[in-house]
Formats: structure tokens, C-alpha cells, sequence
């Protein structure tokens, strides 16, 4: 049976349709056979290419959730946290991936229901970036109460609150004043926006946790929920949305043997030129 691999390309950017194109010739000239239907049968499809940013690549999360397909992708957009590969090495990237020459980075995601008192979930959904309920009226804010594990923690009016995974952490709740996560934790981020509280600095629960959001008063609007920038619901006075780390993940094909510490300096060009502090030689074993 041919091997099948998924294309999926941000086409509002010529360069993405070139490099489709590329990737397509690379993909038929391996004996794969290339898939640019996302309707496809993903039960067919050994890997995903991404040709884009970093939402093109939530967008192939949503086609791969609940598989354990790996998506590698090709940052065509600008920061690219998400992406492993960079434009210029496309026909050596697609070669690799279609030799098996990488490995598997399992992300963690988090799972969302949302309820009003009393009931039974009406939605269930996820994210592998996050989940952020925000105001959808500029001009007013929404008071929320945060529980975790069901013990009440605090309350406070507010423009919004992030639930990232570590994944996420470097992205919206980054920006929001939250930390950065290594992405091998299981862990949910907590990141309020422009609360009126005390109690209002970023947190983190483990995988076995649960953070727990009333919306108390959406004043004369409802709150919205967004999941990963692409999924949004509204939100009504007294909805509970609770999150956690989901038993599902999603499949990133690595090439690179880099550390984390050092995509974080490239991504963000951190100055660490001419840096002073300890570091351990790896020959003696002994800091240099």
C-alpha cells in the first residue's frame, strides 16, 4: 500500500503555495503519495506537513486530535514556536520525515467543558495552545470566580483569563505576563488579564488538577471562550468552564536534538553572547 502524507498549506501566502508545490515533487519523487484533501481519511495518513505559522499548524492539530499522527512543520510565518523547520531546508525536512529520520515530541493539551449550575456539560472541547475567556464588550468586564480541585481560590473583575499548556505558554499568556513552561511538562497555566484583585499573579496546577471559572456577572454582555484562537463559544452569567490537562496529545515531529533553552534563544534572540554564568563540560564532568 502507497504511503500517504498530508499537506496542508497557509494559502493566503504565495510563498506557502511555492513551497507546496516543492513539497508535493519531494513527497512523489519518495514513492509517497501526497494528500491535499483535508477531508481526507487521516486513518491513512502516516504525517502531516505544515507549510505556514503557527495557526496553520493549530489547524492541522484539529485534523490529527485524537491520533497519534506527527505533524512537522515549515515556519513560513514569523515567530513559528510551533514549527521544527525552517523554508530553506524543506527538501532535506521532507526527506527526513519520509526516512523516519526524527523524532516524536508528544505536547500536551487541554481538555474544557463548560456547564451551567446543576447540569450536565453542554460542550466539551480543547485546546493545544488555550483556552481564554475574555469580555466580548470592550468597554465592560467580566467578574469571574477560579476554584481549583473545587476549593474556592479567588475572584476578581477582569478583561479575561488563560488556561495555557506549556505549549501556549509562549504564546498568548507569554505576552500576558505569564511564564514560559518547557513543553515536556503536564500542567495547566492560569493567567488572569488586567484583574482587579490582589491575588491576581499567574499559577500552575499539575495533571491531576482541575481549574475551575464562573462567570459571575458579564454586566449588560456575555463573556466569549476561545480555544486556540479558532474555536469560540459564548458565555452566559453563572457558566462554569472548568479545564485540565487532557488524556489526549498531539504528535510533533522533531529533527533537531536542540534543547529547549536553546529555541527559546532563537525564537526570542536572547543575549546570551559573551555570556559569563557556569556551564558544564560535558567531557569532565566538572563546571567550567
Amino acid at each position: 500500500m502507497t504511503r500517504k502524507m498530508m499537506v496542508i498549506t497557509h494559502r493566503g501566502r504565495p510563498e506557502a503555495v511555492q513551497a507546496e508545490a516543492q513539497t508535493v515533487l519531494e513527497l512523489r519523487r519518495s514513492g509517497i503519495e501526497p494528500v491535499l484533501d483535508l477531508d481526507a481519511d487521516m486513518a491513512e495518513i502516516d504525517a502531516v506537513i505544515v507549510l505556514g505559522g503557527d495557526g496553520t499548524i493549530l489547524r492541522a492539530a484539529e485534523l490529527t486530535w485524537g491520533t497519534t499522527i506527527p505533524i512537522l512543520g515549515v515556519n513560513l510565518g514569523h515567530m513559528g514556536f510551533l514549527a521544527e523547520a525552517e523554508m530553506t531546508d524543506l527538501a532535506s525536512s521532507v526527506k527526513r520525515l519520509v526516512e523516519g529520520a526524527f523524532s516524536v515530541e508528544a505536547r500536551a493539551c487541554l481538555d474544557v467543558s463548560i456547564s451551567t449550575p446543576g447540569d450536565e456539560p453542554t460542550y466539551r472541547g480543547w485546546a493545544l495552545n488555550e483556552a481564554t475567556i475574555e469580555k466580548s464588550n470592550r468597554r465592560l468586564m467580566i467578574e469571574v470566580a477560579v476554584d481549583v480541585d473545587d476549593r474556592p481560590l479567588t475572584a476578581y473583575a477582569t478583561d479575561g483569563i488563560i488556561c495555557a499548556t506549556p505549549t501556549g505558554s509562549t504564546a498568548h499568556a507569554f505576552s500576558a505576563g505569564g511564564p514560559v513552561l518547557w513543553p515536556d511538562l503536564e500542567a495547566v497555566l492560569v493567567v488572569p488579564l488586567a484583574a482587579h484583585a490582589l491575588f491576581s499573579r499567574p499559577f500552575v496546577i499539575g495533571p491531576q488538577s482541575t481549574v475551575g471559572i464562573t462567570i459571575i456577572s458579564a454586566a449588560q454582555s456575555n463573556a466569549i471562550i476561545t480555544m486556540d484562537g479558532r474555536r469560540t463559544l459564548d458565555l452566559a452569567p453563572r457558566t462554569r468552564i472548568e479545564t485540565k490537562v487532557s488524556e489526549h496529545k498531539i504528535y510533533m515531529a522533531r529533527l533537531s536534538t536542540a534543547a529547549f533553552a536553546d529555541r527559546l534563544v532563537n525564537k526570542f534572540s536572547l543575549p546570551v553572547t559573551g555570556w559569563r554564568g557556569q556551564h558544564r563540560d560535558s567531557n569532565s564532568g566538572e563546571n567550567a
